[in-house]
């Protein structure tokens, strides 16, 4: 597995109502000021759905991360196995002063997990600065 982690500047109530609200969703899950998220959707209880479209700014590539829920602790844990198989636990930890996130996931076979890592981190790291500045 692969793992990925920050701390944010924000009650717990925050984290978790940004990271699982489609409208905020599309807000901040991108690695760089090129691309975005035109759409999400999420259905967050065991055994519902998520799906979100990340897509180049100039409209030349896209891709559906879309997935399933497997456990649901609210403010806490969230596990999910996505499309092609590959698990995914992301765990909150209030903190006097915040909220960390540990985000671990299974690595895919086409790109380096050095790229993985890094891809994954700067989502992360946007989720940060975008929480932080609402």
């Amino acid at each position: 597995m692969i793992t990925v982690k920050c701390k944010v500047e924000a009650s717990i109530e925050e984290v978790w109502k940004f990271w699982t609200t489609p409208e905020h969703i599309t807000k901040w899950n991108n690695a760089s000021e090129d691309w975005h998220t035109p759409y999400a959707e999420n259905d967050l209880r065991v055994g519902g759905k998520f799906k979100s479209i990340m897509a180049s700014k100039d409209g030349t590539m896209s891709f559906d991360f879309e997935g399933e829920y497997i456990e649901i602790k609210t403010h806490s844990f969230i596990e999910y196995k996505l499309a092609d198989g590959r698990k995914v636990d992301v765990y909150f930890i209030g903190l006097e002063d915040g909220v960390e996130i540990i985000e671990s996931f299974d690595p895919e076979n086409e790109n380096s997990e050095e790229m993985q890592r890094a891809g994954w981190q700067a989502i992360l790291d946007n989720f940060k600065k975008y929480t932080e500045c609402l």
